[in-house]
This record gives structure tokens, C-alpha cells and sequence, in this order.
């Protein structure tokens, strides 16, 4: 059998900034602050609490699957000309990030061989 291992990975320089998180968000739901807000209000959580739209993180297509979802088994309405300012919003401060991602791909592996354990 064989197992790897990897170099650590080098440690951030003491002089490392902080990535601060300043986009708004409303006080109320928790969904970021942007033109459309009302809207996706309006639409969305009539129905449903705003941790379901926080919580997850889809492509356009993915958010557009789960309202046609939500209309052929909860009953939600036809968003009408509406659908696209909820879709935009949703791709664009609920799209995938990087940080979702699958991590990069291992370096510099050192292959080396298991000693057997006997049982006792």
C-alpha cells in the first residue's frame, strides 16, 4: 500500500491583511443589499425564510431549475417580467464562488511504502 504526504504549506507573513466582508446586507432578511432587493423580497420570501436563498449558492440555471421547482410543487406564481431582476440578483450575489471549489491539485508528492502491521 502505498500513502503520500505533502510539503506544509508555507505560513502567511506576519504583515497578512484580513479580508473584511463589507457588503451590506439588509437588517431583516440578511440578503445583500442591491436595487433588486425588494424584489427578491417581494417574490421570494412571501414563501420561504431568506436563510434558504443565503444557505446556497447556484448558476443562473441552477436558481431558475429550483423556482420552476418551486412552481410545479409549491405553487409559485409565475414571476412574469420579474424573473430576470431575481435571477440577476440571485446569480450575482448567490452564484458560486471560488471558495466552493474543489481545492488545486496536490504537488511535490512523496510516495512512500506502508509497513505491513502484523495481527496479533
Amino acid at each position: 500500500m502505498l500513502a503520500a504526504y505533502t510539503r506544509p504549506a508555507t505560513q502567511p507573513p506576519d504583515h497578512t491583511y484580513m479580508r473584511m466582508d463589507t457588503t451590506k446586507k439588509d437588517t431583516e432578511t440578511g440578503l445583500v443589499m442591491d436595487q433588486s432587493l425588494y424584489l427578491v423580497k417581494a417574490q421570494c420570501t412571501q414563501c420561504h425564510s431568506s436563510k434558504l436563498i443565503v444557505q446556497n449558492r447556484f448558476t443562473r440555471d441552477g436558481w431558475k431549475q429550483k423556482i420552476r421547482w418551486m412552481q410545479a410543487n409549491h405553487n409559485l406564481w409565475d414571476l412574469g417580467e420579474t424573473e430576470k431582476p431575481v435571477l440577476d440578483y440571485l446569480e450575482k450575489h448567490y452564484g458560486p464562488t471560488t471558495a466552493h471549489a474543489r481545492r488545486a491539485p496536490l504537488k511535490d508528492i512523496k510516495w512512500y511504502k506502508l509497513e505491513s502491521v502484523q495481527p496479533q
